[in-house]
């Protein structure tokens, strides 16, 4: 078993310096456990910082975020879409297509509000749909990575994808 901690992720994206060193404050930090005998991969713990402009609602942003890093989580490491060799879609229902559950989900997604407010908009706010999807799925690779040494680099990073880098001469 592999495994990478940080020290302490939550110093590394305050929102003061977030928002005076990065270009887009949307960064996240992952720790995971990868089974080096099988390939699984799973998610401990994830620090998810984003610019919303102003939260209008800091709850639903923070909802947002968590859930938002779930479904790029999914996207990261078990959802696949398969043709047969007729080219019809395999992967039809749910119990095909591997979306993460509560169960899947790490103990630990800690979202991080950055309020920086967006002077275009009435109130201030930018949006938080998608960008709290978009970097899970880098985040995870470099998690891997981290954690084995291994650069994973097709999605999804299923158990065989992972064995099959860790196979590789590095």
């Amino acid at each position: 078993m592999s495994h990478h901690d940080y020290a302490n992720p939550s110093a590394l994206v305050e929102a003061d310096w977030a928002q005076e060193h990065l270009s887009d404050p949307n960064v996240r930090f992952v720790e995971v456990d990868v089974d080096t005998a099988t390939g699984k991969v799973d998610v401990r713990r994830a620090w998810c910082a984003h610019d919303v402009g102003r939260a209008i609602n800091r709850v639903a942003c923070e909802g947002q975020i968590q859930g938002g890093f779930v479904q790029g989580m999914g996207y990261a490491l078990t959802e696949a879409m398969l043709w047969n060799e007729d080219g019809w879609l395999t992967t039809t229902t749910l119990a095909d297509y591997k979306i993460p559950g509560v169960l899947d989900a790490p103990a630990e997604i800690h979202p991080i509000v950055i309020e920086d407010p967006e002077p275009s908009h009435p109130l201030g706010a930018k949006g938080i749909g998608e960008p709290s999807l978009v970097g899970a799925a880098p985040a995870i690779a470099n998690a891997i990575h981290d954690a084995t040494g291994a650069r994973v680099r097709t999605l999804p990073m299923t158990p065989e994808r992972v064995l099959d880098t860790l196979a590789q001469p590095r």
